[in-house]
């Protein structure tokens, strides 16, 4: 509980942003719920709010951080919301990407990571194939008329594996992101 925060004189208000990293000290109060006593501002991801749908994707993501981590208790979500922050903050890291970014990320987290080592019939996946999403079976499926090639493949491994701040280094990704966003969408389950 943060007490009289929105006063326009308290002490507290300059401390607590959202889309920001704070320190905080709650006290006890009554039941389960803690008194906010003090905070301070230690980075303020400010250019999130300058663009629509970054701030969106924003509001997106933190919504769906604290609803996964009311039922798994794992220290990686702060980890991931910073890193989100972050990139959100860089107009030059391609939404697309940190949105097909988070959607592996998040699915990994709640256990079910995509699988792209093999497809859903349990066969390697090859580069010359061709391949599309199965939501039922939540892995790839090979068919002669799939969006997805070897290029998806790869690019969504390097997704999966790699933190953004390596994945913005990485050139022509424009031209398989907008499919491989798709699938980690899907495969997330949003």
């Amino acid at each position: 509980m943060a007490r009289g925060v929105r006063r326009e004189k308290s002490k507290l208000a300059g401390g607590i942003e959202l889309f920001a990293v704070s320190d905080v000290v709650i006290g006890e109060g009554k039941g389960e719920l803690g008194v906010l006593t003090s905070s301070r501002l230690v980075h303020f991801y400010h250019h999130i709010i300058e663009d629509y749908d970054r701030l969106q994707f924003g509001y997106e993501i933190i919504s769906l951080i604290t609803k996964a981590s009311e039922t798994v208790d794992e220290p990686e979500w702060y980890d991931l919301l910073a890193e989100l922050l972050m990139a959100l903050d860089n107009a030059t890291i391609a939404l697309p990407l940190t949105k097909a970014w988070f959607y592996l990320r998040y699915s990994a987290l709640l256990g079910h990571q995509l699988n792209l080592e093999r497809d859903t019939n349990g066969k390697k996946l090859e580069v010359d194939a061709r391949y599309r999403y199965d939501s039922a079976e939540q892995g790839l499926v090979q068919t002669d008329a799939g969006p997805l090639g070897g290029e998806h493949v790869k690019l969504l491994r390097l997704i999966a594996t790699r933190p953004l701040a390596v994945l913005i280094q990485v050139g022509g990704l424009g031209n398989y992101l907008p499919e491989c966003l798709l699938v980690a969408r899907e495969h997330a389950a949003i």
